[in-house]
């Protein structure tokens, strides 16, 4: 899976993450600017708010991944629908140098080789 998600053009880093112990169970790639545990901790709240809006709002749907754009970088949250709705990778990319519609097509080819 890790070398993968690096193939994809502007991987800055990604990480594998079970968003209900909110533990980050793998990571490849980040820098001294991206610490992949802290993100992984923080984006591991943005999928249980997703996930108990929806249930308010009585969505009986289920969340494919959640893209967030900063000026600089894209961070996608891909939840793994193999994993029974717990997982989810976390990629960051270099906006400058990523083309998104190819990184969330890519991310979906990964998912679907994943056993977790």
């Amino acid at each position: 899976m890790g070398k993968k998600l690096t193939t994809i053009d502007g991987s800055v880093g990604a990480a594998l993450v079970d968003y209900e112990s909110g533990m980050c169970l793998g990571t490849i790639g980040g820098s001294r600017d991206l610490d992949l545990e802290v993100a992984a901790a923080g984006n591991t709240e943005v999928v249980r708010a997703k996930v108990r809006t929806m249930a308010a709002l009585n969505i009986n749907d289920s969340v494919e991944d959640i893209l967030i754009t900063l000026t600089r970088q894209y961070h996608i949250i891909r939840l793994l629908a193999d994993s029974g709705g717990h997982t989810f990778l976390y990629l960051v990319l270099d906006r400058d140098r990523a083309n998104l519609a190819l990184a969330r097509h890519h991310l979906r080819r990964i998912e679907s080789s994943l056993t977790v």
